[in-house]
C-alpha cells in the first residue's frame, strides 16, 4: 500500500508531502515537536493526521525530514522494527545516522531532492525534472527509485561516503552563485548604482549564461575577455579591481583562473595567450 509517514514538518516535508499526494500516494501521519507545524501540514494533506512524533515512528514506511543536526539523535531516540522503511531527506549526512534504525531490523535509505526549498510553492512547481539522489539497499532502493519516477524527477544512486562531497557540490550550482552576484552588485555600487537596478540588469545576463550552458555545455558557454585572449581588457579590469582594495583583485583572479581549463577544452586555439594570462592572473591551473 502506497502509505507514508513524516517526521518534520518544515519545508521538505510540505513539498514531498505535497508531491506524494498529488502522485497517488496517502500520507497518514506528519509529526513534530512544533505541534503546531504538524498540524499546519497534516491539514493541507487529506485523511492526514498531526501525530506525536513516537506515534509516526511506528508508520512502516517512515521519511524523516529534520535538520541534519537532528537526524541521528531522533533515530536513536525511537523503536523501530523489522519490515519499516526510515528514509532521511538529507543530502549531506550519511546513512550510519540511521544506524539504530537498522540495528533494529529496519530498511534505511537515502532520499535527497536536489532543488532549492526556500520558497515550497517554487520547488513543488519545479520538482519534476528535478534529480534526486537515492542510497538504499537493493530492496528499498527499488521504492525510492519508484517514488522518483512516480513524482518525474531523475534518480541516480548516491554511493556510500560521497554525501558530503555532493552536497559541497551542489552548493556551486546554488547557494554559492549568490556571492558572485554580490560581488557584482557591490561593484556597480561604486559607481552609484543600487542593488535593486544592478539586479534588473544583472539577472538576464546570468539566466543567458545559464540558458548557454544548458544548450552548449561548460566550454561552450565561456564567454568574456577570456574567451577570446583580450589581455588587454584583463588589465583594465585587474586595475580597476585592484584600485579597489580589499578582497575585489583577488576574487577576480581566482575565479578567471579557473576558466582556463574550460577554454582549454574548448577549440578557441588561445594557447598563446598563456603567458601573458599567468603574468596577469599567477599560476593558471591544468
Amino acid at each position: 500500500m502506497n502509505e507514508i509517514s513524516f517526521i518534520g514538518a518544515g519545508r521538505v516535508a510540505r513539498v514531498l508531502s505535497l508531491a506524494l499526494t498529488h502522485s497517488g500516494w496517502s500520507v497518514k501521519s506528519v509529526a513534530s515537536r512544533n505541534m503546531d507545524s504538524a498540524k499546519a501540514l497534516a491539514s493541507l494533506l487529506p485523511g492526514c493526521q498531526a501525530v506525536s512524533v513516537v506515534q509516526a515512528s511506528q508508520h512502516p514506511f517512515v521519511f524523516l525530514t529534520v535538520t541534519d543536526d537532528a537526524i541521528a539523535s531522533l533515530c536513536s531516540e525511537l523503536t523501530w522494527h523489522t519490515g519499516q522503511s526510515v528514509v532521511h531527506c538529507s543530502g549531506a549526512t550519511e546513512l550510519i545516522a540511521l544506524s539504530a534504525a537498522s540495528v533494529q531490523g529496519a530498511q534505511v535509505g537515502g532520499f535527497h531532492p536536489l532543488q532549492i526549498f526556500s520558497d515550497p510553492e517554487s520547488a513543488l512547481r519545479n520538482l519534476p525534472g528535478s534529480s534526486v539522489a537515492v542510497e538504499a539497499e537493493p530492496a528499498l532502493a527499488a521504492r525510492l527509485l519508484e517514488i522518483a519516477h512516480l513524482l518525474g524527477m531523475r534518480p541516480f544512486v548516491l554511493p556510500a561516503g560521497a554525501r558530503a562531497l555532493y552536497h559541497a557540490s551542489a552548493g556551486y550550482a546554488a547557494s554559492l552563485l549568490l556571492p558572485l552576484i554580490h560581488e557584482a552588485v557591490q561593484l556597480w555600487r561604486e559607481f552609484g548604482v543600487d542593488e535593486a537596478q544592478a539586479l534588473q540588469a544583472l539577472l538576464p545576463l546570468a539566466k543567458g549564461t545559464l540558458t548557454s550552458l544548458e544548450q552548449r555545455g561548460l566550454s561552450g558557454a565561456l564567454s568574456g575577455p577570456l574567451s577570446r585572449g583580450d589581455l588587454g581588457v584583463l588589465q583594465k579590469h585587474c586595475t580597476a579591481l585592484e584600485a579597489l582594495g580589499g578582497e575585489h583583485l583577488a576574487f577576480y583572479r581566482l575565479l578567471t583562473r579557473r576558466q582556463w581549463p574550460l577554454l582549454k577544452t574548448s577549440d578557441r586555439g588561445l594557447e598563446s595567450t598563456k603567458d601573458g594570462l599567468k603574468a596577469l592572473l599567477g599560476d593558471l591551473p591544468e
